[in-house]
């Protein structure tokens, strides 16, 4: 690694020295399109769906569902720095956010086939479980490009913007599956809600919004290639562990604090993924939603998420990344306590509670995904967002984990909001010490 680039500096030489508007809108309709399976498959519509009364016991199925993406959460901390690591050697980083884009457009339209009876429960289980493995693979591709289409002066103001433009997408597509297909007794084409019809073909539009709004990226951003500097010989698939565990060292010796960064994002952005993952499945489990009620509540979580992440991106830019992320998390913690403590206070304390929360999620995830993006060295932004996959969310059998042994241990779904409540404020007590100024040397 060569070159020093400060935390919050104007000069991290990794950046390119001016911002193309166009290839950032490009970018950003990835994270547009993406609310297809953040928000209507893992969040509000699909996984309401198959944790409804359909499938068997809500708060047995609930647990079930914590263990499925607990395990994919194992599968992409084993195999997401390598296959980042391989995508920065092979300088086909747009080629691989298509291919694993294109996986997760396939698995979302596969699950159409998952009708409402038992039977199907376990198609559905591996379905999502499935469809976030390869989520995570695009993501770390993805979130490479940010240093080919910002600046160092502007990386916090377009991390927020992509954010904030997936919340939008959220909206839209909420509002368009709401209304014609979900809140209707017909809906378009004479879809009705028989044998869960009118989710399913919402799964059909949800992967078609998906493959559609991801084109822009794969057309107008440019392939990366490697600097000459940071490339080295491809290796065998098993090789790259060797590799990798190189680089992790070298990496301790030589910029300790992003490991230390690495680690407490491993355990917050867990828990950030955990809130959006089972907050549709607690608003119908434990506040009486409907599934109707869980899209209207999900609608205005997006506008306030969305409004909040992309101010939060011009504040991180100014105030550096750090800040955001500490004034997130302690609000997350405070909001999901409220909403544990008070849940036999019914849908009122969901909306005002539930939805303060959803204020801090985004400029959480996007300082982050800044934190760590003015850190990296040219030519390994595929491996170490690899490795970012692997510590934070891609472990992401920590908060489903949690969530399903609470659920398990006191046989009452409400209990899982503490369980992602602990691993937040884990994350965010081995933050603190992080120094939010920093240099890569190598």
């Amino acid at each position: 690694m060569t070159g020093i680039a400060e935390q919050g500096s104007t000069d991290a030489p990794m950046l390119p020295d001016k911002t193309s508007k166009r290839r950032v809108v490009a970018w950003s309709f990835w994270d547009w399109g993406s609310a297809a399976f953040n928000a209507v498959v893992t969040t509000f519509v699909f996984t309401v769906y198959i944790t409804g009364s359909s499938f068997g016991d809500k708060d047995v199925i609930t647990a079930q569902l914590g263990w499925a993406l607990a395990i994919a959460g194992v599968l992409v901390a084993v195999l997401a720095p390598i296959t980042g690591q391989r995508s920065d050697t092979s300088g086909r980083r747009k080629l691989w956010l298509g291919v694993n884009t294109f996986i997760v457009v396939g698995l979302t339209a596969a699950m159409f086939f998952v009708e409402a009876s038992p039977s199907f429960l376990l198609l559905g289980l591996v379905l999502v479980a499935a469809g976030n493995v390869f989520f995570e693979f695009a993501s770390v591709n993805y979130n490479a490009m940010l240093s080919q289409v910002s600046t160092a002066r502007t990386i916090g103001k377009v991390s927020g913007f992509g954010w904030g433009m997936g919340y939008i997408g959220g909206i839209v597509l909420l509002l368009i599956v709401y209304f014609g297909f979900i809140s209707p007794d017909v809906g378009l084409f004479g879809v009705t809600g028989e044998n869960g019809l009118s989710v399913r073909v919402t799964m059909l539009i949800a992967a078609a919004w998906f493959g559609l709004f991801a084109l822009p990226v794969l057309f107008s951003v440019p392939e990366y290639h490697s600097p000459a500097a940071a490339r080295r010989p491809r290796v065998s698939f098993l090789r790259s562990y060797v590799v990798l565990a190189e680089d992790i060292a070298r990496l301790w010796k030589t910029s300790r604090q992003t490991v230390y960064f690495l680690v407490a994002s491993a355990i917050f952005r867990d828990g950030l993924a955990g809130v959006f993952t089972f907050g549709g499945v607690l608003a119908a489990s434990v506040f009486g939603f409907s599934p109707g009620e869980v899209i209207i509540f999900a609608i205005a979580a997006n506008v306030v998420a969305g409004i909040a992440t992309i101010i939060a991106g011009s504040l991180d830019d100014r105030l550096g990344a750090k800040p955001i992320i500490v004034t997130a998390l302690i609000g997350l913690i405070v909001c999901g306590l409220l909403v544990f403590l008070l849940h036999d206070g019914g849908q009122i304390v969901f909306w005002t509670a539930g939805l303060a929360l959803t204020l801090f999620v985004g400029p959480a995830q996007s300082a982050s995904r800044t934190f760590l993006a003015r850190l990296i060295p040219p030519g390994r932004e595929g491996e170490v967002f690899g490795l970012y996959a692997t510590t934070g969310r891609a472990v992401s059998f920590l908060a489903p984990a949690m969530f399903a042994l609470m659920v398990t241990i006191f046989g009452a779904t409400y209990w899982g909001i503490l369980g992602i409540m602990l691993v937040l404020l884990v994350g965010l007590l081995l933050l603190l010490p992080v120094k939010a100024h920093q240099h890569q040397i190598g």
